[in-house]
């Protein structure tokens, strides 16, 4: 039984404060995600190592993020399901780009590493970490927010329904707190 499998039917596994990057990636295999691109960061790290390893899945190493949107909604056409991996300073690099998906109801699934929030070190990241749901929501994209492993898990299965089967653009913000304080 998968981490999100036994979510679904309440048998939650223990760890799953911990475990919960596998969980939300057997809910993205289960959703059917074929391709994931991704800009690296720490906070997608065990994600990101995961659908490297799944030879059923093609990845795409970013150079921004705003390419992410266009090799999603390519990805759509060709009869593919993706999912985008950023953290909340990358959507800014995105906002022009996501009037693509916005306006032709392309499916969008995007899960975003929260920063500038919780026991954030860096000033530089502050200003767009506080300003990353509402920019959003400004441009019409459906924001959820987890907070801890069992949300997270089920917010992510729940968001790729809503993206896929509503042909809506979706971004899952994952918390700082839950991903935890940076270590420089």
């Amino acid at each position: 039984m998968t981490v999100a499998e036994a979510i679904s039917t309440g048998d939650e596994p223990r760890d799953l404060a911990r475990d919960w990057p596998l969980g939300m990636f057997d809910a993205l295999k289960a959703a059917g995600i074929r391709q994931m691109s991704y800009v690296p960061d720490a906070g997608h790290s065990t994600l990101i190592r995961l659908f490297n390893e799944a030879p059923e899945v093609k990845t795409n190493v970013l150079t921004t993020e705003e390419e992410g949107i266009a090799i999603a909604t390519g990805a759509w056409l060709g009869g593919q399901r993706s999912v985008v991996l950023m953290q909340s300073s990358g959507v800014g690099n995105c906002i022009n780009m996501l009037s693509l998906p916005v306006q032709t109801r392309t499916p969008l699934l995007m899960l975003v590493t929260m920063r500038g929030e919780w026991a954030e070190f860096n000033p530089w990241q502050m200003p767009m970490g506080q300003a990353t749901e509402a920019c959003l929501r400004a441009i019409g994209v459906t924001v959820l927010r987890a907070e801890t492993g069992a949300d997270v898990v089920q917010i992510v299965a729940q968001a790729a329904g809503m993206a896929f089967d509503a042909d809506q653009q979706i971004a899952v913000l994952i918390s700082q707190r839950l991903l935890g304080k940076k270590k420089w």
